[in-house]
């Protein structure tokens, strides 16, 4: 069945977002989603509307969320949630009135899935930063259960992981979006009606386990912090094991049971570790270096081919990427000043980023195209709209390019006054790893895998 016209806008417009946002989107398991056929797609919530974004722009089927009623009513999400074909579903705290009545939501998601549609969920209820998983709603297990005694063929529940490093930072943030083996439903859908709580009690159960084994539950965001330094060094002590991201998304969600389980049977040496990591990444970006920096090296001819190419590209696209910046710096500052004065919480972060951004770019260019017209008439009003977007992705990876080769130039210098640095952190990097490599057999391996109960 063909996408609705307003869809593709709102996944187009997803891709763009996404694209723009973050410097990095992997997906993993995407074998695992079936192209048709009903589908409920359950995922963990960390960052706002930012989630089910990522979610539209990543997945390569039409997902039609869930999505809380006031969203419906707000002057720039509401567009775009009816765009994205959403549901609402009415909460408690959302409502003035104490009585709340989703019966219309689930006719509408049955409905849906009747029709072979997707929907997207996120059993949490609500977003929160933490690395950990909440106490999921039964909302997910009594839709799929109501739909599977009224439609055939039933409907398949995938559980996604989501696991973000720097989210609500602008073109720092990564995302990894791991798509697990879907939920086995059939044995408690065939279960007779009078056992219908019994079956939703289990099957949100099932759903809670498959998306634990789908992220990093690191209790908080400081143990979050040490895993994702912890698996930088993996990365390059052992990089033929961390070439696929399920694989590396498999060591940090080992690395993290590895460590709550250690931190209680090996607490000094666990301790220990932890601060020889936490001065290892101090050391680095004092010195402008990162991991990758330490295992290359800095061989002369590799460095003067390296500056050559990379200052010749800086200056030969410095002409653009200033007209570029000239005419994007007035809704970034913007942006940065709506956001700040708003003050989000940290699951929001990106997503007020975002929502700021889709008013305030379009106006300030707006503005601008007007100050075009009236200083060049239309030869400068038709420069500046051509290139409007081409000079704005050129001057943001320019600007990228000149952090990254500040930062490596004095990474340069910091290994040339101190001839003994890069040893140094080399033979120390090498130590954590055997000494981290060591703990690890310690720990049982259903801790490891998360078969442990």
């Amino acid at each position: 069945m063909a996408e609705p016209a307003g869809y593709r806008v709102f996944r187009a417009l997803a891709r763009f977002l996404v694209a723009v946002f973050y410097r990095r989107v992997e997906v993993a398991g995407l074998e695992r989603l079936p192209l048709s056929g009903p589908l409920v797609v359950a995922a963990n919530h960390n960052q706002g509307l930012m989630d089910g974004i990522l979610l539209v722009a990543a997945l390569p089927r039409r997902l039609r969320p869930v999505a809380k009623a006031p969203l419906f009513r707000h002057p720039i999400i509401g567009p775009l949630t009816r765009l994205s074909g959403a549901i609402p579903v009415y909460r408690r705290q959302d409502e003035r009135s104490g009585a709340i009545d989703n019966e219309a939501m689930f006719s509408a998601a049955e409905r849906a899935l009747a029709m072979g549609d997707a929907i997207l969920i996120f059993p949490e209820g609500v977003s929160q930063p933490e690395p950990a998983l909440m106490p999921l709603r039964t909302g997910t297990a009594r839709l799929l259960l109501g739909a599977a005694r009224d439609s055939r063929p039933a409907a398949t529940l995938l559980p996604v992981g989501l696991m973000f490093r720097e989210p609500g930072t602008f073109r720092a943030g990564s995302a990894l979006v791991l798509v697990g083996e879907p939920v086995p439903t059939a044995d408690l859908a065939a279960l007779p009606t009078r056992g219908a709580d019994v079956a939703v009690r289990r099957l949100t159960e099932r759903l809670g386990e498959a998306l634990q084994r789908l992220i990093v539950e690191a209790h908080d965001r400081r143990i979050l912090d040490l895993v994702h330094a912890a698996e930088s060094i993996w990365r390059e002590e052992m990089p033929e094991a961390a070439r696929e991201p399920k694989d590396r998304a498999a060591w940090r969600q080992r690395a993290a049971r590895a460590y709550h389980y250690l931190a209680a049977v090996e607490p000094i040496r666990v301790a220990a570790l932890r601060s020889s990591v936490e001065r290892h990444v101090e050391d680095l970006e004092r010195a402008g270096l990162t991991d990758r920096d330490l295992s290359r090296g800095y061989r002369a001819g590799p460095v003067v081919r390296y500056a050559f190419r990379e200052g010749s590209a800086l200056l030969l696209g410095l002409p653009l990427a200033l007209w570029g910046v000239i005419i994007h710096l007035l809704p970034y500052k913007l942006t940065a000043l709506a956001v700040r004065a708003l003050r989000p919480e940290e699951d929001v972060l990106a997503t007020y980023k975002v929502m700021a951004g889709l008013v305030l770019y379009p106006a300030a260019w707006a503005l601008e195209a007007w100050a075009a017209w009236r200083l060049g008439g239309c030869p400068l009003l038709t420069v500046f709209l051509l290139s409007l977007l081409p000079a704005g992705f050129f001057a943001l990876a320019w600007t990228e390019r000149l952090e990254r080769m500040r930062r490596e130039a004095r990474g340069l210098l910091a290994v040339l006054v101190d001839r003994d640095l890069r040893g140094h952190l080399l033979a120390r990097r090498e130590a954590i790893m055997e000494e981290f490599q060591e703990l690890l057999r310690r720990v049982p391996e259903p801790v490891l895998d998360g078969s442990a109960s």
